[in-house]
């Protein structure tokens, strides 16, 4: 019998993450959970070990150290049983662009994107090798909405979607399929953190129906899911629109309504 990969998942104390080990543990994949609080993590690996029978790893790590994202970099690179990363450790943005302090976009930002980035550099080499393994990239609708307010989030969020895409173009050759799941607003623990109350949002999924309708999407091996979207044609057209557009740019001379009037 083939044995299955193991799964490396960030920010699994909680929320989205903690039920991507429930959901993969429950397909009888070996885990390593990642986050900063250890006695959850180990809470989390006690249960799905007695009620999966499967091997659980916890590595305490906050991913914004630079010791401990090297620590993970190293583990991704060395370990040949782990073959598919959840990208999914995040952060919320609190305020507005002009209430951010230096030390709060800094975090953000490397938690949101450089963690992301680095941890699939890491693993992507060997999985390339293999000619299999999985990356997944937990983004954002908010990547599509500055008119939400949250600048700088949102544009992690929409840095998160392209770098799937451009990994896809690259890796899917090779035989490594990249996956970007784009949630709307989910009941987790990251509102808050925030100091948002949850409960004043008009519409939040439940973070168990995201995690299994993203699963479909993953299984279906598709390359953007998008589990609130009930018009599918909706990201059809845009991503459509989107390469028309690229079609249409002329690089060696500006467009006529951009010269000088004379």
């Amino acid at each position: 019998m083939k044995t299955l990969p193991t799964v490396l998942i960030t920010g699994a104390s909680s929320g989205i993450g903690a039920t991507y080990a429930e959901r993969f543990a429950r397909r009888g994949h070996d885990l390593v959970v990642v986050a900063r609080d250890k006695a959850r993590l180990e809470a989390l690996a006690a249960r799905l070990r007695s009620e999966c029978k499967v091997a659980v790893d916890v590595m305490q790590a906050d991913l914004t150290k630079p010791g401990d994202l090297s620590a993970l970099e190293t583990r991704l690179r060395d370990d040949a049983r782990i073959g598919i990363l959840i990208n999914n450790a995040g952060m919320a943005q609190t305020k507005g662009f002009l209430e951010q302090t230096a030390e709060g976009i800094d975090s953000l930002i490397t938690l949101n994107t450089t963690a992301v980035t680095r941890l699939a550099a890491a693993v992507a080499p060997r999985l390339a090798q293999s000619g299999s393994g999985a990356i997944v990239n937990i983004g954002s609708v908010v990547g599509f909405a500055p008119e939400f307010g949250m600048s700088i989030y949102g544009a992690s969020k929409a840095f998160v979607l392209f770098l799937s895409q451009g990994l896809n173009i690259e890796l899917a050759p090779k035989g490594v399929y990249v996956q970007a799941v784009v949630p709307a607003a989910t009941r987790t623990e990251i509102w808050e953190r925030a100091g948002v109350d949850v409960n004043t949002l008009p519409e939040v999924m439940e973070v168990e129906e995201l995690v299994d309708a993203a699963l479909v999407g993953f299984d279906r091996r598709e390359l953007v899911t998008i589990p609130p979207l009930h018009v599918a044609g909706r990201w059809d057209a845009l991503d459509g629109a989107r390469q028309g557009l690229m079609s249409d740019l002329r690089q060696a001379r500006a467009a006529e309504r951009y010269r000088p009037q004379v």
